[in-house]
């Protein structure tokens, strides 16, 4: 399986959806998130941060230090490329050492910079469909990608 798509009704199913995802990653996956402002990709992190036995309560969109890093069961490494001016300031991150490292990268507005993100991927995009519904279409790029998605969507 490469592609499925789920709807969620409610924020609580929003981070239901993100707190299997966290159950399932393992160390080196990198997901990419994309949606507009305010289709909850921080409140999705939060969810996956959750489900890596993180506090929820402490992750917070970092668009302004453009990356956070949290230690659960496995590091988690948020970034977000909402601000960045090219993808020169994303490479000045070190992403590349992040990426293919042991933790888990996750980037909000990962479809700023495609180029940068490795072969192995899932990308999340996320449509706003009302107040607290939400379309999330999951693409794996990948063979640990793939058998992410396949946890996560049964």
């Amino acid at each position: 399986m490469n592609e499925w798509t789920t709807t969620t009704s409610s924020l609580e199913e929003t981070r239901s959806l993100g707190r299997t995802l966290g159950a399932a990653v393992q160390p080196g996956a990198v997901i990419s998130l994309v949606g507009n402002l305010g289709a909850g990709k921080t409140q999705f992190t939060s969810a996956v941060a959750e489900g890596l036995g993180i506090d929820p309560e402490i992750v917070s969109s970092p668009t302004f230090m453009l990356i956070q890093e949290y230690q659960g069961r496995i590091p988690l490494f948020h970034f977000d490329t909402y601000r960045l001016k090219d993808s020169n300031e994303f490479e000045d991150l070190g992403v590349d050492e992040y990426f293919y490292g042991e933790g888990v990268c996750l980037v909000e507005w990962g479809d700023r910079f495609p180029e940068l993100l490795p072969e192995e991927l899932l990308r999340i995009e996320i449509k706003i469909l009302g107040e607290t519904q939400r379309e999330f279409h999951f693409t794996a790029r990948g063979e640990s990608s793939g058998q992410l998605l396949a946890s996560v969507s049964q």
